[in-house]
């Protein structure tokens, strides 16, 4: 299927690892062009070069996203290099354990990583989103609905990514631009292997836990399952779906785990 999003320019934070890496690749196989905005450097890179040998095009900025006025640059470098912005996926973030027992300064520090930039983005992109009648998605978590434990920071800045879309989708509805949300559950990353290791004592035997704990096929979602969705959400093949919250997560959240 032709999903019209030849030299289309979506912006991909944290688009060179993990989840955001799928959805960089799924952009790029179907010829539209995605623009890295992240602090992975080598990463970034050498996924550039890769996709540049077979190619593709694709840009790609460094710098932190929790500064304003890099989120601002980002928006100006894809200007100035492609001349617009279709899309927007907004990915960039981590879980990093601020609970109840962390503070508040430790709280804030955590809202302000994994929440600020999605607004940030957005709002300086505006109005070439407007012109493109393009395409918003934030990666949310199932940890907005279900919980963890241990990560409140976090939760609430997945919680508050889902409030944004719905707010958001009602707020662009007179120039066409679709918001969406995709809730991962269980994705192998480099951020969730790390998470495994330095969390548990036994990396393995937890993981076989989780994993005997998913509904579909007893294995976790892939990136590229992840990048195939994201592709149909920012294309025009789906066209009449805005504000909507999608999973592809084998039916972890909304299946009971204790299938067998």
């Amino acid at each position: 299927m032709d999903l019209r999003l030849r030299n289309k320019v979506i912006i991909v934070t944290g688009g060179s690892k993990g989840i955001g890496e799928g959805i960089t690749r799924a952009i790029a196989e179907e010829d539209g062009i995605p623009i890295i905005a992240t602090k992975s450097e080598e990463a970034t890179h050498h996924l550039i070069r890769e996709l540049a040998d077979r190619g593709k095009k694709a840009g790609h900025i460094i710098g932190d996203l929790q500064e304003v006025d890099f989120c601002k640059r980002v928006v100006q470098y894809a200007i100035k290099e492609f001349g617009s912005i279709y899309g927007i996926v907004n990915n960039a973030g981590v879980n990093d354990g601020a609970g109840l027992e962390a503070g508040p300064q430790a709280f804030k520090n955590s809202v302000e990583m994994n929440l600020f930039h999605y607004y940030n983005l957005v709002h300086f992109a505006l109005p070439q989103l407007k012109e493109s009648k393009g395409s918003i998605i934030n990666i949310s978590s199932k940890v907005a609905l279900t919980g963890q434990g241990g990560t409140s920071g976090y939760a609430a800045s997945k919680g508050a990514q889902l409030a944004l879309t719905r707010e958001w989708a009602a707020e662009l509805l007179p120039y066409d631009i679709r918001v969406n949300a995709i809730l991962p559950s269980e994705v192998m990353t480099p951020l969730y292997r790390n998470w495994l290791d330095r969390t548990f004592e036994d990396p393995k035997g937890k993981e076989q836990e989780i994993v005997s704990k998913i509904p579909l096929g007893k294995r976790m979602t892939t990136i590229e399952e992840m990048g195939a969705l994201a592709v149909f959400l920012l294309s025009e093949v789906s066209s009449h779906t805005t504000g909507q919250f999608l999973f592809a997560d084998g039916g972890y959240v909304h299946l009971d785990r204790s299938l067998t």
